[in-house]
């Protein structure tokens, strides 16, 4: 699906207004920078719901402008956050286009995803210390938090096993996690969104009371 200029342009200034409306600063070109940069590495992959990957970190970078708003530096590096782990470009090259400091919180992100790949949740404390420990700075965290919560909020197009393993990693993971970082709204979401897919008949009989 090719992004026509006028759709770039909203996708350019929707982002833009959210920094601008939420964010102390806001470095214009770099996030413009990083949205392009986003786009062009991303546009050979597409999402199990069949829309470019780019309309991920875009979605994931609105939640952190919006509900986590921390810095441009951060919703720059959350446009970025899946180029190292999914394209050909590399940690050296975010960092010499963007910065050292983007390219740290590129990196923690890109590190905390390998934890899980592969892995069955076992001990989830030792997890979330292991996670504490290798932060350094709380931005991964919070990055990881918002592109956990706009999957989650994407899932009905994954298989039901993988649906159920992600939903039971959040519920055991993530919402405690958001709850020890006094995100209780994210908590919330991520339970709930969680019990849907570990409780389908269930969630869905509550949803018809509500």
């Amino acid at each position: 699906m090719k992004l026509t200029t006028s759709k770039y342009e909203k996708l350019r200034d929707n982002l833009l207004e959210a920094c601008r409306n939420n964010l102390p600063t806001v470095d214009e070109k770099l996030i413009v920078k990083s949205l392009e940069f986003a786009i062009e590495a991303h546009k050979n992959n597409v999402r199990a719901s069949g829309e470019p990957y780019y309309t991920h970190p875009y979605e994931v970078a609105l939640i952190v402008a919006k509900e986590f708003p921390l810095d441009d530096i951060t919703v720059a590096s959350t446009l970025l956050h899946d180029v190292v782990e999914d394209t050909e470009f590399d940690l050296d090259l975010i960092s010499r286009e963007f910065g050292k400091e983007v390219a740290d919180i590129v990196d923690g992100v890109t590190k905390i995803s390998g934890i899980f790949r592969g892995q069955e949740i076992k001990q989830a404390e030792n997890y979330r210390k292991m996670l504490l420990s290798m932060v350094k700075d709380i931005r991964v965290i919070l990055v990881k938090f918002a592109d956990r919560l706009h999957n989650m909020r994407t899932l009905d197009f994954v298989n039901p096993d993988k649906q159920r393993r992600i939903a039971q990693e959040t519920l055991e993971i993530y919402a405690p996690f958001a709850n020890r970082f006094g995100l209780g709204q994210v908590k919330w979401e991520l339970e709930d969104l969680a019990f849907k897919y570990l409780n389908k008949e269930a969630y869905e009989e509550i949803a018809k009371k509500i």
